[in-house]
């Protein structure tokens, strides 16, 4: 019985991953259009969801895998370090650094932002990284 038990929730855990992976509702090329505001960038609006499907998808840094030790699946998770994040100085933000670099060892397959994006993330540093 236990190992019934098991199985069903081992399927019923491999069907829910399936299904979640299988919502395609956002992709890459929507994010891409859409256009960041050069002032009053907005966290929700505009970089929770580059950050979703650029950086926190599954194996990087979500929450499980937490690549690096770094989570960017939520505002807190974001914004905890003040090495990643400093509110007001995108200059001191490691995030800033990677995002305009473009190359680090450690992210073979880095997934690069948009010019626009990188602007969206460093403004919104730069305006004191709310939970807006």
């Amino acid at each position: 019985m236990q190992k019934l038990i098991s199985i069903f929730l081992f399927l019923s855990f491999i069907s829910l991953i399936s299904y979640i992976g299988c919502d395609d509702t956002v992709t890459v090329e929507d994010i891409d259009k859409k256009d960041i505001p050069d002032s009053s960038v907005s966290y929700s609006q505009h970089i929770q969801p580059v950050l979703n499907i650029k950086c926190a998808s599954a194996g990087c840094h979500d929450d499980g895998s937490r690549a690096g030790g770094l989570s960017l699946t939520s505002w807190t998770n974001t914004t905890s370090d003040l090495s990643v994040v400093f509110p007001g100085e995108p200059d001191n933000s490691s995030l800033v650094w990677v995002i305009e670099i473009n190359v680090n060892i450690s992210h073979p397959v880095f997934p690069f932002l948009t010019p626009d994006q990188i602007k969206g993330v460093r403004t919104w540093i730069k305006e004191g990284a709310k939970n807006n």
